[in-house]
């Protein structure tokens, strides 16, 4: 049957199917396929749809396509009949870096404070796609989020060194993504692959960047014991090479793991020296996001003027900077000195105004966290249906995660707790400090 179908196209849609074959992931849209072709996405568009008319193609949703399995096969016997092992090679290379330019423009879009790596201009034909705002990151992410992990897992799989850099640096841009949507499980799996990738490369900037992705999974996963070593290799390696931003996001990971562990003063410390860092290096979103997180530290042990002063502080930088995610959780963190001043207006009002900014770009488990927080300042107000009410919400959010929360969220709502309305203390002032920080 593939036969007689590709008779039934034009000569450019059967070439398109025979590269389609290369793409590892279980769907794809029109600009990965123009990357494999190296055509115009408007022509690549109208090969698709040509394909799709026979059922050589199938339309899983506007704009997106699939193989059958049996057709995939017959896909890969045609691309290896008609193209040579280094066109091939060139195809799959454009559609890597197509997928790697854009992931590294969403991931700044997202984590403006973050320090990634710089690529290397795309080759022709892999032009990456427009991404407007973090919104439309968001959704390209999304969209793209089976076909990301497929290229990680291929790239590493090649066994060339371009290959290996491409899974490492794709990897650490979807960091911002993989912490905001809860995917904690697969950015674990997605960094023991960088990892391991920028181990084969022995390339220190590389490791240092592998070590520090890896540890901050296993944070959100509660792994403790095997983060805080990592980050500490990595913290050395970043000092060897004189790498100041690698050196203080490292540092307010160290701080995210410090709290953990229940040790404010580590925690204050490391993300003042991280603070110190950005100063010195000019980083002005990132000087921003710590703030946040210094007075939210000064929160936690109770010097709540400190507190307000960093939050205000960093709050006005991030709205000069346009950056909505760090007004969310710097609202929180000031919601939280007010809620424990006993001004629970300007508690609630704080909270609302972060969960407003949350939801726009869809951070469930800090979501969450809000909403837990809110329940608390309802229930001080003496509002106790409300308050279970916003519990109630949140662990609707926290229990798809499997996160250990959502046990602490439940006991309350079942009236086990012996504190109930003392909050869940997971810190949503510093999320983003072990995330991508």
């Amino acid at each position: 049957m593939i036969s007689w179908s590709t008779r039934a196209v034009s000569a450019e849609a059967a070439r398109l199917l025979g590269l389609l074959a290369l793409h590892p992931g279980p769907d794809f849209a029109a600009p990965a396929a123009a990357a494999l072709t190296a055509l115009p996405v408007r022509r690549v568009r109208g090969l698709l749809t040509e394909l799709a008319n026979v059922h050589l193609l199938h339309e899983i949703g506007p704009g997106r396509y699939a193989f059958h399995d049996l057709l995939r096969a017959h896909a890969g016997d045609l691309v290896r009949e008609r193209h040579t092992e280094d066109e091939r090679q060139a195809a799959v290379h454009r559609l890597f870096q197509h997928y790697l330019h854009t992931a590294h423009a969403a991931g700044l879009l997202l984590a403006p404070h973050a320090d990634p790596m710089p690529l290397a201009p795309p080759p022709p034909g892999a032009a990456p796609e427009p991404l407007a705002d973090d919104v439309r990151a968001l959704a390209w992410l999304g969209a793209e989020y089976g076909a990301l992990l497929a290229v990680i897992d291929a790239a590493a799989a090649a066994g060339r060194p371009g290959h290996d850099r491409s899974a490492c640096l794709l990897a650490w841009a979807l960091e911002p993504f993989f912490d905001r949507r809860g995917h904690w499980h697969d950015w674990q799996q997605a960094q023991h692959t960088a990892l391991d990738a920028a181990l084969r490369l022995a390339d220190p900037a590389m490791e240092a960047r592998g070590l520090r992705g890896l540890a901050r999974a296993e944070g959100r996963l509660g792994l403790l014991d095997r983060c805080e070593p990592r980050l500490e290799r990595a913290l050395e390696l970043f000092t060897g090479l004189g790498d100041d931003l690698g050196r203080a996001n490292t540092h307010r990971s160290l701080g995210w793991v410090s709290e953990q562990r229940g040790d404010l003063t580590g925690a204050l410390r490391h993300n003042q020296l991280a603070l110190d860092l950005f100063r010195s290096t000019g980083h002005r979103a990132a000087q921003a996001g710590v703030l946040n997180s210094v007075g939210w530290y000064h929160a936690l042990r109770g010097e709540y003027r400190q507190a307000l002063n960093h939050c205000f502080d960093a709050l006005a930088m991030l709205q000069e900077l346009g950056d909505r995610y760090g007004q969310a959780t710097t609202w929180d963190s000031i919601a939280y000195v007010y809620h424990h001043l006993g001004r629970h207006p300007h508690a609630l009002l704080g909270y609302r105004n972060a969960l407003t900014l949350l939801r726009e770009h869809g951070v469930p488990y800090l979501e969450a966290v809000t909403l837990v927080r809110i329940g608390d300042t309802l229930f001080a107000t003496g509002d106790h249906e409300a308050a279970r009410a916003s519990w109630r919400e949140a662990l609707a959010l926290l229990t798809p995660l499997g996160h250990p929360d959502a046990d602490r969220v439940g006991a309350r709502l079942r009236g086990q707790d012996e504190h109930l309305g003392a909050g869940i203390g997971v810190g949503v002032g510093v999320g983003v400090g072990v995330g991508v920080g």
